[in-house]
């Protein structure tokens, strides 16, 4: 009896038609990880969703993929809500998203990002508001668990590279729902204290939920506010804390932060030799260059035999002398005496020529003020009458109700009118 076979596309158009009718397989709710995850150039999800034992691929079309409100990732734990179906070319079978939303962890990384975002328009994170460290710091703060391994990592590390800074602990809760208040708590202590150069803020690693108290915006604008410089020191190796954006400086762990927080004295040790060293070269040097000037000017001629500044002055001041015998200044001054004399008796007769015109001027111009002179024509008998000190020339123009005034050349009269007449 022969045998009946399939192709392959029967086969898979049979799987396809079982997967699409068992309708447990039509609203699957699903709990994974993201891995693979690739975005079309359509729009369209591509990714494989796993746990610790297996695997499945899935995809999520861009008119589901609009509806999400955060962007996938690797790594994202997410619950996935779609259908299984079989892709009758390739033979595969996979899921069919409609829903995705982030799962736990997810949702603080949702709201890790969104405060990220939050903060960083509003400036937070800006270099220019960023505190530069002191480069030897007297006193370390350390703001951490009073009991866990980060206060012992700092107070090793620091006691081991400069072993003179002093230590501050300020004991904060750094897990849990009140570690927020109790980490801003003692920022605002340190910055009020005024005892500590440079704060150090952390603690050790842990899952995100164990970190979140640094993730806080109130733990975040307390760095920002605060005058004391920080750094961030929470153990964590791949993912930031807002804390680590907002502080001075980041540190890796609280170890890493006590070595950027204080120079290691060995470097000290070796810059001070070195400057001993350079500045015993440069004395050297010094020493030698005037050892070798006073040398030079204890053998020169002019020290051993001084006279030689003084022969060389002598003869200078000996042609001086000769060239001065040789102008004779004398005769000189004599012309100059005799030019002065004749300059002078010129200088006085013209100026007695001069005042003698402008007399004769001025007597000429006083005889024509005086021709004009009113008061030489009142001594002749005229006067002036006036009214309301207003000066009368017709009787068209007196005011019978006022009195009148007349000046003569040497007085005035004040007159009252009896009758005017024309």
């Amino acid at each position: 009896m022969e045998r009946k076979y399939l192709t392959v596309t029967a086969l898979n158009r049979y799987l396809k038609y079982k997967f699409d009718n068992d309708m447990n397989l039509q609203k699957i709710l699903l709990k994974a990880e993201i891995s693979n995850f690739k975005r079309h150039s359509r729009g369209h999800l591509y990714l494989t969703l796993k746990d610790d034992k297996s695997e499945i691929s899935a995809v999520m079309f861009l008119s589901d993929a609009r509806t999400l409100n955060f962007l996938p990732k690797d790594g994202n734990q997410v619950i996935v809500e779609g259908h299984l179906s079989v892709y009758e070319v390739r033979g595969t079978y996979q899921i069919y998203i409609k829903n995705m939303s982030l799962d736990g962890v997810g949702d603080l990384y949702l709201a890790y990002e969104r405060l990220k975002e939050e903060l960083a328009k509003a400036g937070l994170f800006n270099e220019e508001h960023k505190l530069p460290l002191p480069k030897y710091p007297r006193t370390v703060g350390v703001i951490t668990s009073e009991t866990g391994a980060a206060v012992r990592d700092v107070i090793n590390v620091i006691g081991i590279r400069y072993p003179i800074t002093k230590i501050i602990v300020y004991p904060a809760l750094v897990q849990g729902p009140n570690a927020k208040n109790s980490i801003v708590s003692q920022i605002e202590a340190a910055n009020n204290d005024g005892l500590v150069d440079v704060l150090i803020v952390g603690r050790g690693g842990g899952s995100i939920e164990d970190l979140w108290a640094f993730n806080e915006e109130i733990v975040a604008r307390a760095i920002y506010n605060s005058r004391i410089p920080i750094i961030s020191a929470v153990g964590h190796e791949t993912d930031t804390t807002i804390a680590d954006f907002v502080s001075d400086k980041r540190a890796s762990t609280p170890s890493h932060a006590a070595e950027i927080c204080v120079p290691d004295q060995k470097d000290i040790i070796d810059l001070l030799n070195n400057y001993s060293d350079r500045l015993s070269v440069s004395l050297s040097l010094k020493h030698e260059n005037n050892q070798k000037y006073y040398n030079q000017v204890v053998s020169s001629t002019v020290f051993k035999n001084p006279e030689k500044i003084l022969e060389s002055t002598k003869l200078k001041l000996l042609y001086l002398e000769d060239k001065l015998n040789a102008y004779k200044p004398s005769k000189q001054i004599e012309h100059y005496q005799d030019n002065i004399l004749s300059f002078n008796n010129r200088l006085i007769q013209r100026m007695e020529y001069i005042i003698l015109n402008k007399s004769k001027d001025f007597l000429s111009v006083t005889e024509k003020l005086e021709l004009v002179n009113p008061l030489a024509i009142m001594k002749k008998g005229y006067t002036v009458v006036k009214q309301k000190d207003v000066i009368k020339k017709s009787v068209k123009e007196i005011d019978q109700s006022a009195p009148l005034v007349v000046d003569f050349y040497d007085g005035t009269v004040d007159c009252k009118i009896i009758e005017v007449k024309q």
